[in-house]
């Protein structure tokens, strides 16, 4: 009798997508109002870029997500999440001086949440660029980097900063989504650093407040031309539920670029919007590193998008692959 053996399995799997910012523990409220009548929460894990590590994953790509955590419980609760949604944190660095970010959601009956962060002097804002290494991000197809993390710290700043210079000199990719937070920065500190990183950045997806931030532009047209104008090759810009606008460079010797075009948006009742930019994002960049054209790219991030609304927290209503599937072609569910 003959046996046959398998070949073993790479894990974790070789990222194709790195990226680098600070994840949180959030605290959702059990019920609307303002905090103070609040009496039961439930704990979760939030931050932007391991929102859209963990998306990705979903959607069959592999990510390494990497920054600086508490030496506590939290800390502890973050990698175990991580990985046990299969994201690789072998580059996560535990520090024990200083704590795990925390932050509070407040809901309302209707209209976005608010949130409280308590993250001053976190662990993650002490990320340096000592904490990068070079050849995990080299070894990457795609660095993604949002405009939250220069904005805890100086030496964050400067870890972006070099993130991109390495990704840049090795032929990574770089994608930016701006992520502005009025609590972490004013608008005059965060535009020039965010006009850095998207003029080095190879794909850049602001929201519409966004764009004008970083352009001065009202219209969407104008920004994302202003945009590739600096360096960027591809823009996206999030309209909300109307959807998104593409925007493409032109080729190298092939004149003008396609004329931008808006992709629809589809349909949703939001229950907590909080991730549905990050959703979108994970959407966006699993279609193009899958060979999607980016007008495809942007159909499928928008329908992410609207998924990630219809569940409470930030990275839970992330679809998988099927799920996404099910939704673009309008079909329900098999629950019975």
């Amino acid at each position: 009798m003959s046996s046959q053996m398998s070949t073993p399995v790479a894990w974790p799997p070789q990222p194709r997508v790195v990226t680098l910012g600070e994840s949180m523990v959030v605290l959702n409220p059990a019920t609307t109002g303002p905090l103070r009548y609040v009496h039961t929460f439930h704990r979760s894990l939030a931050g932007a870029e391991s929102n859209v590590a963990i998306g990705l994953v979903r959607l069959g790509i592999p990510v390494g997500w990497f920054s600086r955590v508490g030496g506590d419980e939290f800390g502890r609760y973050v990698l175990a999440t991580l990985r046990g949604e299969e994201v690789d944190v072998s580059r996560a660095r535990t520090d024990a001086d200083a704590p795990t970010g925390v932050y509070f959601k407040e809901l309302r009956a209707a209209g976005d949440p608010s949130v409280y962060y308590y993250r001053r002097g976190s662990a993650a804002s002490r990320l340096s660029p000592d904490d990068l290494d070079p050849a995990y991000i080299a070894s990457a197809e795609l660095l993604h980097i949002t405009g939250i993390t220069p904005a805890l710290s100086d030496s964050c700043r400067r870890t972006v900063l070099r993130a991109v210079e390495i990704a840049r000199a090795s032929g990574t990719l770089v994608s930016f989504d701006p992520n502005y937070r009025a609590k972490l920065w004013s608008p005059d500190e965060a535009r020039p650093v965010m006009r850095e990183i998207a003029r080095q950045a190879d794909i850049v997806m602001p929201g519409l407040a966004e764009a004008e931030l970083l352009t001065g532009a009202v219209d969407p047209t104008t920004a994302a031309g202003e945009l590739l104008a600096a360096g960027a090759r591809l823009v996206v810009v999030k309209l909300g539920p109307a959807g998104a606008m593409v925007a493409a460079a032109a080729a190298a010797g092939q004149g003008a670029g396609a004329a931008p075009e808006t992709v629809p948006g589809f349909a949703a009742t939001p229950v907590d919007s909080i991730g549905a930019g990050d959703a979108f994002a994970a959407a966006f960049l699993a279609g193009i590193l899958s060979g999607c054209s980016p007008v495809n790219a942007a159909r499928q991030a928008n329908a992410a998008g609207a998924l990630a609304t219809q569940v409470v927290g930030d990275w839970e209503g992330m679809p998988d692959r099927e799920a996404l599937d099910r939704f673009m072609a309008g079909r329900e569910a098999v629950t019975r």
